[in-house]
């Protein structure tokens, strides 16, 4: 796979850590409380949409490669797992009706803020990956996995359409790997090399526009 990150070593410093680990908590638990009448929406429509948990918990490599399982709700069929691959293509069959609404408002991805409480991800960080594609990281990209995956971050934003970017593609998982994987870590390691509280609070209000005003 090319190498396309800098292979400059990134030093993350305790004390921006333990700022940021503040501002998590903060927002999360605010956000979590103003949110709560979408997270119960999300929750019944989850619910009611086929047969199935309300929850999907997704295998995710975090902060030093530990493994963690990140909530959403549940969008798909169950045991959509075992009907196709590992990504989730444009138009993909196993995506119910009320799963496209929960994914196209976001609203899918609200039970992220349960792991930010519990300390496995960040607001604003790298894209959580699958064990199955970190894999695929070289020693250089693997300093995204200094710090805790975000729910939102650049790659977040830049490929908010990615099951578009894979349509057409005949083998959609070695065009991820080969080219878009490499595109979102390169994005994500700029991020961990500058990022600051300052930077965060951007990116938060980017999301916000993005999910809020441009939708």
């Amino acid at each position: 796979m090319p190498q396309t990150a800098d292979t400059q070593h990134v030093i993350i410093e305790p004390k921006r850590a333990s700022g940021k680990r503040t501002f998590d908590l903060v927002f999360a638990i605010i956000a979590l409380l103003l949110l709560s009448p979408l997270f119960l929406l999300g929750s019944l429509l989850a619910k009611f949409q086929s047969k199935g948990p309300v929850f999907y918990k997704a295998k995710r490599v975090g902060k030093d490669e530990a493994s963690f399982e990140m909530y959403k709700f549940r969008t798909m069929v169950v045991n959509a797992d075992t009907l196709g691959g590992s990504l989730t293509t444009y138009r993909d069959t196993r995506i119910t009706s009320i799963g496209r609404f929960l994914r196209w408002t976001k609203l899918d991805e609200l039970p992220n803020l349960i792991n930010v409480i519990k300390g496995e991800m960040s607001l604003i960080g790298p894209r959580p990956e699958a064990p199955d594609y970190v894999k695929y990281y070289t020693e250089a990209q693997k300093q995204v996995l200094q710090v805790k995956p975000g729910m939102t971050g650049p790659s977040q934003l830049a490929n908010r359409n990615e099951e578009a970017k894979l349509k057409g593609q005949q083998d959609a998982e070695h065009y991820y790997i080969t080219e878009l994987m490499p595109k979102k870590l390169a994005l994500d390691l700029h991020y961990v090399a500058t990022q600051s509280i300052t930077s965060d609070i951007g990116w938060l209000l980017k999301t916000l526009w993005v999910v809020i005003v441009r939708r």
